[in-house]
């Protein structure tokens, strides 16, 4: 049999909640090798389930490190067994689970440096951690810590506009000053970790105010915050000598899961990508964030000088699949046929459908208007369908330029999901949006993401338009344009009165509350050609 020709590649790694994952990209862009460990599957002697430990009060969720050491060893004997070639690979980076966190002990930069290549690294860092199960994002017992860090810099808002969100209970730095109080010892031992609602976003350094807020001389543990698509060094000696990585195999640092599937879907400034799953997340391309109470403002992971936003919709696909069994006939097919027989803006109804507490914002319910702008209990099942997709589509629109966020005349709309296979559904996407929307496959688009940032890293980085290396890699598909006329329709004012008219004066103020927290109500009101009257009415109430 020929021998394949070399391929330089490389590799972009991906430590997620359930498995551990790795892409080889060669120089064409192609992804020509995957690999993953799975640790339920494949490491049941750690005892997870969905690749965590649940605590027995349900807050304090964590996974055990060595889990995640262990899981590096198996997939790179995967690799070496499988014949890859590692003398190949140019450079790799990586994304971790956003939040999660490990706290290595003092002393650990010895055993690093000494490590014996006969031996796997879990066998050699054993006693290198100075906490053994790590909290990770699906941690929510550090809800004292966080009203102490907002307390601390004046307040959420404060705490949003300084590092891009205000505090969530799942954000690392709120878990070290957790830590710090309740295991002061362990801390004590800590010799690096890392850190979120820590760094001051405008200016790329941490903030010394939460610093203080968490715990004593976290900054030296920390070490110095750098662009993603920083060059930090060679590929240690162990990997030379263990698996065969040329020693100029360079490491780009690496950053989190969503900045990685940023990268990995080649969003460009005025971009928006739009997941459609079991939640819905909004990822957003920003100039000039504007950091609010809900949503999260993060260094943009491929231009230094711009910002990436997130948000997250708890009410995604669970919400449309129960609205296509109540008014569709369980069926996806009569679901678009709904969306096709009725006109955009529904003729003016509108609905709001949260059957479980939304994230973004906190409420819960099914909120209806009708044409008159009256709250009613229910609609034809083919308004319901539109009523339920227009609304989801316009509360992100809103949200989204809540943070900064403004269709461009170049934006485009990257639709991913199960929800993109649905025509129909893209169609009302671009029409609330007045963008086209295309659809590309993202499947693990966190590790295509860090390879291109390796080779993004490689190129020069800050120096070379992120653009510019990938040019080469897959166009995502056309599916959909805004229709005729959708302009007109985004701009009729029912849309929004609707939106605040409610049936009582508490739900009418939380409402207009969380609106004023992302939108200027005059200048809205202008942009929707809004009577003055209600922008008046609207402000009034907030302070009464």
């Amino acid at each position: 049999m020929a021998e394949h020709a070399p391929r330089r590649c490389c590799l972009g790694w991906d430590f997620s909640t359930q498995q551990v994952k790795v892409v080889a990209v060669d120089a064409e862009l192609n992804v020509f090798y995957e690999e993953s460990v799975h640790f339920d599957r494949d490491l049941p002697e750690f005892g997870t389930q969905g690749g965590v430990h649940v605590h027995k009060d349900g807050l304090t969720v964590t996974s055990p490190v060595l889990m995640w050491v262990q899981a590096l060893d198996i997939i790179l004997e995967k690799m070496k067994a499988s014949g890859f070639d590692f003398s190949q690979v140019l450079a790799l980076s990586g994304a971790g689970q956003q939040h999660g966190s490990i706290y290595w002990k003092a002393g650990s930069q010895q055993a690093l440096t000494s490590l014996s290549p006969d031996l796997p690294l879990h066998q050699q860092l054993q006693d290198c951690f100075s906490i053994s199960d790590c909290p990770v994002w699906m941690d929510s017992s550090t809800t004292a810590q966080c009203r102490q860090l907002e307390a601390a810099v004046g307040g959420a808002q404060a705490l949003s506009c300084l590092t891009g969100s205000r505090a969530y209970e799942r954000f690392t730095g709120n878990q070290i000053a957790k830590i710090y109080q309740q295991n002061p010892e362990a801390y004590s031992h800590t010799e690096v970790g890392s850190g979120m609602n820590l760094l001051q976003i405008q200016d790329k350094v941490w903030s010394q105010a939460c610093l203080g807020a968490c715990a004593p001389h976290l900054e030296e543990k920390l070490g110095p915050p750098v662009p993603s698509c920083s060059v930090v060094g060679a590929i240690s000696s162990y990997y030379v000598q263990r698996y065969g990585f040329p020693p100029g195999c360079k490491v780009v640092a690496f950053t989190g899961d969503n900045p990685a599937s940023l990268a990995g879907m080649r969003l460009e400034e005025g971009d928006i990508a739009v997941s459609l799953g079991t939640s819905d997340t909004l990822f957003l391309w920003l100039q000039e964030p504007m950091p609010a109470l809900e949503g999260h403002i993060f260094c943009n992971p491929v231009d230094s000088q711009h910002y990436m936003a997130l948000l997250c919709f708890k009410n995604g696909s669970l919400m449309r699949e129960k609205i296509r069994d109540e008014s569709a006939s369980r069926s996806w097919s009569d679901f678009s046929k709904a969306l096709q027989s009725t006109e955009m803006g529904n003729g003016g109804n509108l609905g709001f459908y949260f059957d479980v507490m939304e994230i973004t914002p906190e409420i819960i319910g099914r909120h209806r208007f009708n044409t008159e702008n009256h709250k009613v209990a229910a609609f034809p099942g083919d308004v319901e369908v539109r009523a339920l997709i227009e609304g989801q589509f316009m509360a992100k629109r809103i949200h989204a330029e809540g943070l900064g966020y403004r269709v461009m005349s170049k934006t485009k709309i990257l639709a991913t999901g199960g929800a993109s296979h649905n025509r129909d559904i893209l169609q009302v996407l671009a029409d609330v949006f007045g963008a086209p929307v295309y659809v590309i496959d993202t499947a693990n688009s966190a590790c295509v993401g860090s390879a291109y940032r390796a080779f993004h890293g490689l190129a020069g980085g800050t120096d070379v338009p992120f653009s510019e290396v990938v040019k080469l890699a897959p166009n995502p598909r056309l599916a959909a344009t805004p229709s005729p006329g959708a302009s007109q329709v985004r701009d009729h004012q029912n849309l929004f009165v609707a939106f605040l008219q409610v049936t009582d004066t508490a739900d009418f103020t939380a409402r207009v509350r969380w609106i004023a927290g992302h939108i200027c109500i005059a200048s809205y009101a202008s942009r929707w050609a809004l009577p003055c009257h209600w922008a008046i009415k609207a402000t009034e109430r907030i302070h009464h």
